[in-house]
């Protein structure tokens, strides 16, 4: 079985991607676990490194990036967190019915427009 061990995302300012992250993925279990300053800082468990945030100097090429979530109120929270960090709308908290009958996300564009979800796929019963 393979598993995927860790994503590297880029941005243009480490120290304000980290602040934002930092606000959002300890609470979550994803404390800092890598810092090298202003070229990039990471987020994990122990020793791995799950999220790389890497800087770069060229314009940044945003991603989609999914996290799943045990609750629906997980869901919300996060959202919520994400835009008193500064994250940006889109997507508010709510079924998203064409995945599946359970797929509960929210969506924030983060400071360099990266697409974060965050998403429970739970029965909520």
């Amino acid at each position: 079985m393979m598993e995927l061990d860790h994503v590297n995302i880029y941005v243009r300012d480490v120290v304000r991607s980290r602040d934002f992250y930092a606000k959002l993925l300890p609470p979550s279990g994803l404390p800092q676990n890598r810092d090298f300053g202003e070229v990039a800082v990471a987020f994990g468990s122990k020793n791995y490194s799950t999220l790389a945030l890497v800087r770069q100097e060229e314009p940044v090429q945003p991603i989609h990036l999914a996290f799943r979530v045990d609750s629906r109120g997980e869901v919300d929270k996060l959202y919520t967190q994400a835009l008193d960090a500064g994250g940006l709308d889109n997507g508010k908290p709510g079924l998203r019915l064409d995945y599946h009958e359970y797929y509960y996300a929210a969506f924030i564009r983060d400071l360099d427009g990266h697409n974060l979800e965050f998403v429970c796929h739970n029965n909520p019963r």
